[in-house]
């Protein structure tokens, strides 16, 4: 992949920039702006090169169709405080513009296209809507690492029709993801969490011959301790998922990575229940797994003092009830002790994990934090995503 950092010649340019600014919004308010901030870099650097910008994202899933709610409006406006110069919305139909239209104005430097999943052609990845959007712009640039997992219009297609770079944000995923999957420096191990291990095994197995220890925590352990012959009681599991842990064992075994799971849990009669600690031949019918104990904490405590490398994706427990937060903080905790000591290098992503982190202020005491969700998930199992294909 080119970099646009590495692009030369960019004065007067005219770009179009494909971001992911699909963030949360409730009651007409924008209530988690890490998207937003996480690619002001890519604009400022692009603004300071003196160019042109086109914004093309999207939120939510319209279905091809004009959902008022989901207009990027107040994206935009949110964009032009955080960037401190005026962002205009351009909500004319996409498949009107003429590249005329725009930037006729010499102060403006940023201009944002109405949500592009609007129109069925982009999730369609249709050559001819592609085609269309290359005219507005000399240049294509993807800092959307988050949606390249998808071969849509603005991501996939559009790279046949104008020179194609990636932006700051999707070089450090990339960047920050090889350094887990083939520039590893070991010992590594990975943290996983989760309520399902079908949802996971793909990870797990194209981990297992990279990585050094697994630690399976969350919803997801409470298999194995069943698995192990242990009651677990009222807790999450999944059925049927004795097949898949016997193939994580086995691959284990034959790779020499150790697969670790919890020797004692916090239960609670309820969700909302008083936690108590219990071993695993103690837990009785009534009762439901919903954090790790303090002997399994330790345990994973001194594997991430033995580690140079560490992948962190799903809580340790049911984090939102504070009884069963101790777990996942102790390991975030760790985690970030290690980091500022220069002693591992550190990842995290998934969206309870990045709830978690930002519930402690902690984003930027790890090394990288991703909030790319399933293109995240898909590159660790080992996918070719679409978006990295196809500016190579």
């Amino acid at each position: 992949m080119k970099s646009i950092k590495k692009e030369a010649n960019l004065v007067n340019k005219k770009l179009l920039l494909r971001l992911d600014l699909n963030v949360p919004i409730v009651d007409n308010k924008i209530t988690d702006t890490t998207r937003i901030d996480k690619i002001l870099p890519t604009l400022e650097f692009l603004i300071n090169q003196n160019t042109r910008i086109i914004i093309i994202s999207h939120v939510g899933r319209p279905k091809g169709k004009i959902v008022n709610e989901l207009s990027l409006k107040l994206i935009c406006e949110e964009l032009s405080k955080k960037l401190n110069q005026n962002v205009k919305l351009f909500s004319k139909n996409i498949k009107e513009i003429d590249s005329k239209e725009l930037f006729n104005n010499n102060d403006e430097r940023v201009i944002m296209l109405e949500n592009i999943r609007f129109y069925p052609e982009e999730e369609e990845n249709n050559e001819k809507f592609a085609k269309h959007l290359s005219t507005l712009a000399d240049i294509y640039v993807n800092d959307a690492f988050s949606c390249s997992h998808r071969a849509h219009a603005s991501i996939h297609e559009i790279t046949n029709f104008l020179p194609s770079y990636s932006g700051l944000q999707f070089d450090l995923e990339v960047n920050a993801l090889k350094k887990i999957t083939s520039e590893i420096k070991k010992p590594i191990t990975c943290i996983i969490g989760g309520s399902k291990v079908s949802t996971k095994i793909n990870i797990i197995k194209n981990l297992i011959p990279k990585f050094d220890n697994i630690i399976i925590v969350g919803g997801m352990a409470n298999n194995i301790i069943k698995f192990m012959g242990n009651n677990i009681g009222k807790s999450l599991q999944e059925e049927n998922s004795d097949k898949i842990i016997k193939e994580i064992l086995l691959l284990s075994e034959t790779t020499n990575c150790n697969i670790i799971y919890p020797k004692d849990v916090l239960v609670g009669k309820n969700l909302e229940g008083d936690p108590q600690i219990k071993k695993l031949n103690e837990i009785e019918s009534d009762e439901m797994i919903l954090d790790i104990g303090p002997k399994t904490i330790n345990n994973i405590k001194n594997i991430i003092d033995k580690s140079s490398t560490i992948l962190w994706n799903g809580p340790a427990g049911y984090f939102e009830n504070p009884n069963f937060a101790n777990g996942s903080i102790k390991i975030a905790n760790k985690i970030i002790e290690n980091n500022k000591s220069n002693k591992i290098y550190s990842v995290a992503g998934g969206g309870d994990t990045v709830a978690l982190i930002n519930s402690l202020n902690a984003i930027n005491d790890f090394n990288f934090v991703s909030t790319a969700g399933g293109a995240f998930l898909e590159y660790l199992e080992g996918k070719e995503l679409p978006g990295i294909r196809a500016l190579n």
